[in-house]
């Protein structure tokens, strides 16, 4: 069967590399199948991109928010009619479930709709001057050209999220999928172009992040940079991008703790530590990666949760019977088997998981069990770095101050959770946790649209998406003063 070739689509058409030149994305389930080829973009194709964009600026920023928020509705319903199809090539690429990718898909038809709401709202301020006959206001305008870098984990709703606030503020965009979910992008540029988006101001164009990446973070015309990946890749925009003083917003790494004390629901707890370590193969920047369990109740919770990993099914993430998949690629399964061989050097008890599946069926693909380490101390690697895999960290703690202590001594700052029917302890913990967003008595990967979504300290930088914030990133504030 004949390989699709998928094509860059730059200024309304889709058009090849003037490389020449393409590279394959194999399934994860199956990575002797090729699912296509694209477009191994050169610094000529993404300038060209900018240029388009930067061309297609002024008539974008001129034109109505009412009329630009229709033809993002028009996106959004091709979203909706067309969502069995975008998950179906979600899990292709990326390994998740179908009913995790169809997730994906709503969560992203759910920011997109807000977003567009925000956009009819870009909100500025009338205040009373200081001075007689002087009428003094603010107002938002967009930036101009903005890069959209996004990660293969959430390939379909991170661009949503990035994308809608940008085009709705007036901005024009030059998206760059990952090239493990290349053919992710290219759909959800399709949906604009279904749309009759006006021609320039959404390009996308694929390639590699030392070509392609480094152009759209460089190039001066780009006005704001909005990337969501590695925290090492987001330090190096970051340095960068101060060279020509452009805006960032980096949604990075995260080593993201479950605390659950004694009086906690424990069948709430393990549920929830469960779903948020090893749905999506435990790739997501929200999963619990660390659970910090108070001494009493530690053996029990650690008993259940390891017999739940085991009981979860493996398998391709289009078998209905499938409760996690593979992890996306020979690259990633390959960092996270480092990280549990060095989790056994330094001392951890494994105690369940622990190897990838290589026989029959899954011999194909790059399948890790889910895997649980008891036994883990705080300052082991496993418990330290993001791991971004199905591996889940258990430490035992004495007391509250020692689980606050343990939760915040990393270097992320992203999400956290903890389980306790204990109304002052809960509310100590929301007060303590040095994250972008905590939870209690739910999983630590729970966002909703209406809020910002960010991290800090190594996990985040700039503004964070969604929210009110969301547009925000993506506008000037300008102050007028008028004497009459």
């Amino acid at each position: 069967m004949a390989t699709n070739i998928y094509k860059n689509f730059i200024d309304g058409a889709w058009v090849s590399s003037n490389s020449g030149e393409t590279f394959e994305q194999r399934n994860p389930a199956k990575l002797n199948r090729i699912t296509g080829r694209f477009q191994r973009s050169t610094i000529a194709d993404t300038e060209n991109a900018i240029a388009c964009a930067q061309a297609a600026y002024p008539g974008w920023k001129a034109t109505p928010p009412v009329e630009r928020a229709a033809i993002l509705r028009r996106a959004l319903e091709a979203m909706v009619r067309r969502k069995d199809e975008i998950a179906a090539v979600i899990t292709e690429e990326n390994g998740k479930t179908l009913p995790e990718a169809a997730g994906e898909v709503q969560a992203a038809i759910l920011e997109m709709d807000f977003q567009i709401g925000e956009g009819l709202r870009l909100y500025g301020q009338t205040v009373p001057s200081l001075q007689p006959g002087m009428h003094a206001y603010s107002v938002r305008e967009p930036l101009g050209v903005v890069s959209v870098i996004c990660p293969w984990n959430f390939p379909f709703n991170v661009p949503g999220r990035k994308c809608t606030p940008a085009l709705m503020a007036g901005n024009t965009c030059v998206l760059k999928p990952a090239n493990l979910t290349p053919h992710t992008g290219i759909l959800f540029t399709e949906l604009f172009e279904e749309a009759g988006l006006p021609k320039g101001v959404l390009n996308c164009v694929t390639g590699s992040g030392n070509t392609v990446g480094e152009t759209l973070v460089t190039d001066p015309r780009i006005k704001a940079i909005t990337f969501t990946g590695s925290t090492g890749v987001g330090k190096g925009i970051a340095q960068k991008a101060a060279r020509n003083l452009t805006r960032t917003q980096l949604e990075m790494g995260g080593k993201n703790p479950t605390v659950i004390l004694e009086d906690a629901d424990l069948d709430a707890a393990v549920d929830a530590v469960l779903k948020a370590a090893f749905a999506c193969s435990g790739q997501w920047c929200t999963s619990t990666s660390r659970a910090i369990v108070a001494s009493d109740i530690a053996d029990v919770f650690t008993q259940r949760i390891v017999e739940k990993a085991k009981g979860l099914r493996l398998g391709p993430g289009t078998d209905s019977a499938t409760q996690m998949g593979p992890v996306c690629g020979q690259a990633q399964l390959n960092t996270i088997m480092g990280y549990i061989e060095k989790g056994k050097r330094e001392g951890a008890t494994l105690l369940c998981g622990g190897n990838r599946l290589e026989e029959g069926d899954y011999a194909e693909g790059t399948y890790i069990l889910p895997t649980v380490f008891g036994n883990v101390r705080p300052e082991m690697t496993i418990a330290q770095e993001e791991i971004f895999g199905p591996v889940l960290s258990v430490i035992t703690v004495e007391d509250f101050d020692e689980a606050i202590a343990v939760a915040n001594g990393v270097s992320f700052g992203l999400s956290s959770a903890i389980f306790t029917q204990d109304i002052s302890a809960a509310m100590r913990f929301v007060e303590a946790s040095e994250v972008g967003l905590t939870h209690v008595n739910t999983l630590s990967a729970l966002k909703e649209p209406q809020l910002e979504f960010g991290g800090i300290k190594e996990s985040g930088f700039g503004l964070p998406e969604a929210g009110r914030s969301g547009i925000e990133f993506f506008t000037e504030h300008k102050v007028a003063y008028i004497k009459y």
